[in-house]
């Protein structure tokens, strides 16, 4: 069986594609380009229209080049509008959300020598050590995903509707699957969610973050561990004070602000204020002065004004935040947004995106020539010509190593972002 796996959007679902992407190696798989792969799996996602709109062009593709292959549509989008994806093209199958760690066992026997998820994740040794190793599946770093699902009623959010509420991965097990990945190579392990601050308030023995985070800091590995996106009401003193002391977690946080205007944000039923989310970046740069820290924000949401526009611009100018994500605001099906009235002209949208993405562009600037005569670990991307540092910076480094090896490297010039590797 040859494969290919499309992954569209955020980390949780680069976590999922991995976990697919174990399952089908433990059955003989082997990957392949998606037009000449027996089996194409796109996970898709549904955050914005462009994010749907990739989806549909990516299967409309496959079936236009790969008209024998089977087709497997998952991910958010499938969930949210199956029967808009079945009736494309190829008549792709759709699977939801609930049923893609199953669609394995749909499209291949099942082999009785080969473990379960939970066996693969389970303690001692597993199949997981074999299956995957740095680079095969792309990345040099193991997504984990410790949560999935989300209790929260954002207007704009699509997402508690395709991933339901929030589940969290026990203790034992997110301990057991660090092991695997230690044993296959990886040094260094993202832990992914989709509200990852609840992380543990639903297991039968109540848990937090802050457990899991100290239990992980106590592995007996050498992983790094980088947290992916905080909520702001999530990343508490305690989280920031242990990451801060431990040496064990990369100094990179991604707090999502959305909007600095009041008004937006109740609009958009964000739980916590601008002073808040200040509070919580002042206290991550004050206890990790090199951090990297990211946000995501959206432009045009209705009802946004000039002057809410503005709070924004005139936040994001003297904050101490390194990178932007901006997403002009798409509305959702089914969202308590799309049902607001006061939209903003597309045109004012993107011009409102645009000023924010030269925001961004002006605050990472700023960061990387903060980094110059720095000396940062880092790990060598594939080919081993950049390395991407602990706090997030992606360096050009001279030739000479291959990938996913631990290095430090010393930033000599910020545009473009180039270093030396230091012994």
């Amino acid at each position: 069986m040859r494969y290919a796996i499309v992954t569209f959007g955020c980390r949780v679902n680069q976590a999922d594609s991995l976990q697919l992407e174990m399952q089908l190696r433990a059955r003989g798989g082997t990957r392949a380009p998606a037009d000449e792969a027996d089996l194409v799996v796109v996970n898709t996602c549904s955050v914005t229209a462009t994010a749907d709109q990739g989806g549909r062009q990516t299967l409309r593709r496959v079936a236009r080049l790969n008209p024998d292959a089977r087709v497997v549509a998952t991910g958010c989008y499938a969930t949210r509008a199956a029967d808009e994806i079945a009736a494309l093209p190829g008549a792709p199958d759709v699977v939801s959300n609930a049923g893609k760690d199953a669609i394995v066992d749909r499209v291949l026997p099942v082999v009785s020598d080969v473990e379960t998820t939970a066996e693969r994740f389970g303690d001692g040794p597993g199949a997981c050590g074999g299956l995957v190793s740095p680079g095969v599946v792309g990345r040099v770093a193991f997504m984990l995903r410790v949560q999935t699902g989300c209790d929260e009623p954002c207007a704009y959010c699509i997402i508690p509707s395709t991933r339901g509420r929030g589940r969290s991965l026990d203790i034992a097990h997110v301990l057991a699957a660090v092991s695997h990945a230690a044993n296959s190579g990886f040094h260094e392990l993202v832990l992914t969610g989709v509200h990852l601050g609840s992380y543990g308030r639903d297991l039968e023995s109540p848990s937090s973050l802050t457990a899991l985070l100290r239990a992980l800091d106590r592995h007996p590995s050498d992983v790094t561990f980088r947290i992916s996106s905080l909520e702001p009401m999530d990343c508490t003193p305690e989280v920031v004070d242990l990451v801060a002391a431990s040496g064990r977690f990369a100094p990179h946080v991604h707090l999502p602000l959305q909007h600095a205007g009041a008004l937006m944000l109740r609009r958009m039923r964000r739980p916590y204020s601008l002073d808040l989310y200040r509070r919580v970046v002042d206290r991550i740069r004050d206890r990790l002065p090199h951090a990297g820290i990211g946000s995501d924000l959206i432009a045009g949401f209705p009802g946004e004004r000039e002057v809410d526009a503005r709070c924004t611009l005139d936040y994001l100018s003297d904050s101490p935040l390194t990178y932007l994500h901006v997403f002009p605001y798409s509305p959702r099906p089914g969202t308590e947004a799309a049902r607001l009235p006061d939209r903003v002209p597309g045109p004012l949208v993107r011009a409102r995106a645009g000023a924010l993405r030269a925001v961004g562009a002006e605050l990472n600037q700023r960061f990387r020539a903060t980094q110059v005569g720095s000396v940062r670990p880092g790990l060598t991307l594939e080919g081993g010509m950049v390395t991407l540092t602990d706090n997030y910076l992606k360096v050009r480094v001279p030739p000479g190593r291959g990938g996913n090896e631990r290095v430090n490297v010393r930033i000599t010039a910020a545009e473009p972002l180039t270093g030396a590797l230091v012994d």
